[in-house]
């Protein structure tokens, strides 16, 4: 308690001295009314951001220059905002947990694969809104180097557009039309490094020092080799180790991911204050979700992993309060693909609202591939739970591999062997293991060991692709239901779905990336394909393929749009008495829904008295289906069969 005390009255201390110098610089240039209540916000959120950056940079000697430097320029920015934020910035406080609405339905794509530029983005819109799209995550659209950049990951300037996609003023004008239209942008924020060609790394690489401070650079490898003694290379094989040597300069650069993304040095607050500014620029732009790249990277200590630090921690807290102070109508979304037990621990108020949810996407592919539940049951039941006013965003694929994140403790629980269960799942969804439908692509694959993650779209992953080329049409069918079964299952289980484009018309696999030199040598662009107009075309259509699953996810999320079981209530995994099928009660106030999920190619029965022990009513109705079901009487599940009981 006393340690709580004297933060408090150090920084209340610091805040009695900053605020009047923030008033004669800023105080003029606004309205009276709405610069009382930024100040309001100040007041609330200082004495944490004070504690905060006094544990990352209180031993810095000019700390309390730093700490002005950075409120003064969180206020400019605030200034700077439009009266449309600012008037949703009013609203976000008054239902902070926005994103927890069952109206919430989310979608990814690259700009240019999607529609070709920001302005084929607007044409675009009413089929976004047809699908009852309210979350649209446009992939990496800044400006960046020219042929590799790490699919846009290698941010050259976080101010600028990529030319070939349009400008900064047509992405303003975009975020304002989505939000006219009940959709929030969602955009990614590199912040744990820049490319070579970022205008901080040029000044550095032309020798100023002071830039230079900016990352982590080494005059020889003494400490280069220290540090590689604990820390894991991301991408052993193709780039070894961790740094990268810069002969123009004489120094050995921190690389995390690729010899062209220069880690940042978050140990300097000059750093810290520079991408504050970046981001509140992407909130001004109208930025609603912000994912943050890489989060488990940011610092950087020797001895460690240098991953999952707890200044890393910190840092992410730091951003997130400076955003409750200038910009609170966004939210920040955590991309850590790391331990899922280290996922969690992201997942806040105070730090990230949001985060993706790699482990439910891996155990979804597991459970398709056994045609068992046990392994998603087990950790769902474990893991699926993070605090009431956060959400996961739900997935089955990304922009990205899919990656085996499953913990093996859960596998020990159940008797499974983790390295033989990992690489069993490698070989089923390359096609590699016999009777697998799924034809994927391994993504650094270790051939000594067989380890390797995957690549595909859902549809080739759910073996519509294999079965086509086979002509297997009587087949083709139990594709489309895993397909919709996968959908069902993130569009219920509570938290953001997000498909990504071209899933929700069966896009298959394409090969083609092979013929380009950039491309070639990474799998992934084998589901990073084109919007394909022709499978749009005929999504309306039932008796096609792309209708089939069109109609199928469009009548899912009406499902989910119009019941508030799926708003932000609670998800409670249970045991079936079937370990062919995955069950969980989603409830809010006094609506209660059982969903279950037949993940086996053949019937599955729950006997009456399990439906029964679980509560259920005599008669219920399938939202699915629209049929009425006694519950005096097994429960028999087709194939692939998802209801939605009420």
């Amino acid at each position: 308690m006393g340690q709580v005390d004297s933060w408090k009255k150090r920084s209340a201390t610091s805040l009695s001295r900053l605020l009047p110098r923030l008033e004669e610089r800023f105080c003029d240039h606004v309205d009276t009314v709405e610069w009382q209540g930024y100040l309001e916000r100040i007041n609330t959120h200082f004495p944490r951001l004070f504690q905060l950056l006094y544990q990352l940079y209180g031993k810095q000697y000019d700390f309390f220059y730093h700490l002005e430097n950075i409120l003064a320029s969180a206020t400019s920015m605030w200034l700077a905002r439009s009266d449309d934020l600012k008037a949703l910035d009013v609203m976000r406080q008054a239902d902070p947990q926005w994103y927890q609405s069952n109206r919430m339905v989310g979608v990814m794509c690259y700009v240019d694969l999607f529609a070709g530029n920001l302005q084929g983005i607007r044409d675009r819109i009413p089929y976004l809104t047809e699908l009852g799209i309210t979350y649209l995550h446009l992939m990496p659209l800044f400006k960046c180097p020219e042929g590799d950049n790490d699919g846009g990951y290698a941010v050259s300037s976080y101010q600028e557009v990529n030319p070939a996609l349009g400008t900064m003023e047509e992405l303003s004008q975009l975020a304002t039309e989505l939000r006219q239209h009940g959709i929030s942008l969602v955009l990614d924020f590199v912040f744990n490094h820049t490319s070579d060609e970022h205008e901080w790394a040029k000044r550095a690489l032309a020798g100023n020092e002071e830039y230079q401070e900016y990352y982590r650079m080494y005059p020889n490898r003494e400490q280069p080799n220290a540090f590689e003694k604990t820390v894991n290379s991301v991408f052993p094989d193709e780039r070894p180790g961790c740094f990268t040597y810069k002969n123009k300069i004489r120094k050995w650069v921190w690389t995390t991911f690729c010899n062209y993304q220069w880690d940042l040095n978050y140990e300097n607050p000059v750093v810290f204050s520079g991408m504050v500014e970046e981001m509140l620029f992407l909130a001004n732009i109208g930025v609603e979700v912000l994912r943050l790249d890489a989060v488990a990277f940011l610092w950087k200590k020797l001895g460690t992993s240098c991953e999952n630090l707890p200044e890393a921690h910190l840092l992410i807290q730091a951003f997130n309060t400076i955003v409750k102070i200038a910009a609170p109508a966004m939210a920040f979304k955590s991309e850590a693909i790391v331990h899922p037990d280290e996922v969690t621990r992201y997942i806040s108020q105070e730090e990230c609202p949001l985060s993706y949810n790699p482990q439910l996407m891996a155990l979804l592919w597991d459970a398709l591939a056994v045609r068992n539940v046990r392994l998603l049951s087990h950790g769902m039941s474990k893991r699926f739970t993070i605090p009431q006013d956060c959400a996961w965003v739900n997935y089955i694929r990304c922009h990205d591999d899919i990656g085996w994140a499953i913990a093996d403790d859960d596998m020990r629980d159940l008797q499974i062997n983790p390295y033989d269960h990992r690489k069993f799942l490698t070989e089923f969804f390359t096609g590699r293991f016999e009777g697998s439908f799924a034809k994927g692509l391994p993504f650094q694959e270790k051939p000594e060991t067989g380890e390797a993650r995957i690549a595909g779209t859902t549809a080739s992953l759910c073996g519509l692709e294999k079965l086509t080329d086979e002509n297997h049409r009587l087949e083709i069918d139990l594709a489309v239901r895993r397909i919709l079964l996968l959908h069902g299952v993130i569009l219920t289980i509570g938290g953001i779905p997000l498909l990504y484009l071209g899933d929700e018309i069966g896009t298959l696999n394409d090969y083609t990336y092979t013929d380009s030199p950039e491309k070639d040598g990474d799998s992934r662009w084998v589901h990073r394909s084109a919007f394909n107009d022709e499978r749009a075309l005929k999504r309306k259509d039932s008796s096609t393929v792309p209708g089939q699953i069109y109609l199928g996810l469009l009548k899912l999320i009406q499902i989910r749009q119009h019941n508030r079981a799926f708003s932000r209530g609670e998800t409670e995994i249970i045991d079936t008495g079937n370990d062919c099928i995955f069950g969980y009660f989603r409830s809010q106030q006094e609506q209660n829904v059982l969903v279950l999920a037949n993940f086996s190619d053949r019937e599955q029965e729950i006997m009456a008295k399990q439906l029964r022990l679980l509560g259920m009513r005599k008669i219920f109705t399938d939202l699915v289906s629209g049929k009425t079901i006694s519950a005096i009487q097994k429960l028999v599940l087709e194939p692939y069969q998802l209801v939605i009981l009420l």
